[in-house]
């Protein structure tokens, strides 16, 4: 992989994120819960935070206030693992890594139980101002969508483009690009718009099992890590984080 590892540079957070989703229910028993996410706080002990964010949902996190940190979740039919700015290229995958060693003995998850494996990142940018704005100057300057956007009245509102595109022919291997506008109508209308909220950038990588092949878990993850990463240094920095910066630096 050759992931160019500066994106604190170009984006204010960055954030890497997995989930496994499976065809059957996971384990729900408190016993398994607790044995699961013990044995990550074993080997991360800074994920000492267990919570419960909806009836079926439990996460072991870091401290949310800090800059950087960690997550594993456990819903009824998805594992989430996320790092928020890494500190570096090997704490990129590496809480992914140890997962998805974890999930087959303690979990039960097998190759059969997969319906997909998600591999994101997520680039948040701050910016003061109407995002919808931002992302049509940025995503859409110079296209038929520019002359639609040139009608009388404030212009866009809920823009946030999203492409899905298949890597083969079976269509297993799917990559989705969203930009994400956080601006409400109401920002418009009143001209004051929330600066906390930041525009996201997500490359999703997903990879569903092929007819007559065993899904491989931790093969499927290398694969999907080298497709993410690739496509980031070939074609995202240069094609929607830059255009995505520099129509922010406009409004500064």
């Amino acid at each position: 992989m050759s992931l160019s590892f500066g994106f604190s540079s170009l984006c204010d957070d960055f954030s890497v994120d997995m989930y496994i989703n499976t065809k059957f229910d996971l384990p729900s028993s408190r016993d398994t819960l607790l044995g699961f996410f013990d044995r990550i706080r074993k080997q991360y002990p800074s994920m000492a935070s267990l919570v419960r964010d909806n009836a079926s949902e439990y996460c072991l996190e870091e401290d949310r206030q800090a800059g950087a940190n960690r997550w594993v979740s456990l819903d009824v039919d998805r594992v989430g693992v996320g790092v928020l700015n890494p500190l570096n290229f090997e704490e990129v995958f590496e809480l992914d890594r140890f997962v998805i060693g974890l999930v087959p003995y303690m979990l039960g998850v097998t190759g059969l139980d997969i319906e997909s494996l998600d591999v994101t990142f997520g680039l948040d940018f701050e910016c003061r101002g109407n995002h919808n704005e931002i992302i049509a100057e940025a995503m859409f300057a110079g296209s038929p969508f520019a002359e639609f956007f040139d009608i009388s009245g404030p212009g866009p509102v809920n823009l946030s483009p999203t492409v899905v595109t298949a890597l083969d022919d079976a269509c297993s291997t799917k990559v989705r690009i969203t930009v994400d506008s956080k601006t409400e109508d109401s920002e418009i209308r009143t001209k004051k718009y929330d600066k906390d909220k930041p525009i996201s950038l997500y490359l999703t990588v997903r990879q569903c099992p092929q007819v007559g092949k065993v899904f491989d878990l931790a093969e499927s993850f290398e694969n999907q890590c080298r497709i993410i990463t690739d496509l980031m240094d070939e074609k995202i920095v240069s094609n929607f984080v830059m255009p995505l910066t520099n129509a922010i630096a406009h409004r500064r």
